[in-house]
């Protein structure tokens, strides 16, 4: 266990550009998923999405893009 922050250090002085952007990326990235986490998994947001929980398989409420209805 001594050596574990050898493994986890990181060299902040040789880090380009990209290594940069990658580190914000991951940050965003996680950060975007726990609030998307906290707003589904909310209990006072629950009806909201039980009310859209069939809107993907639902066929008679779609868009009729192009069609003709005679």
């Amino acid at each position: 266990m001594t050596r574990l922050p050898g493994y986890l250090g990181m060299d902040v002085a040789a880090m380009t550009t990209n290594d940069w952007l990658g580190v914000f990326f991951t940050l965003g990235a996680f950060i975007g998923m726990v609030v998307i986490y906290f707003i589904v998994f909310r209990p006072a947001n629950k009806d909201a999405f039980e009310s859209q929980r069939g809107m993907a398989l639902d066929d008679e409420d779609h868009i009729n893009a192009g069609e003709k209805n005679d």
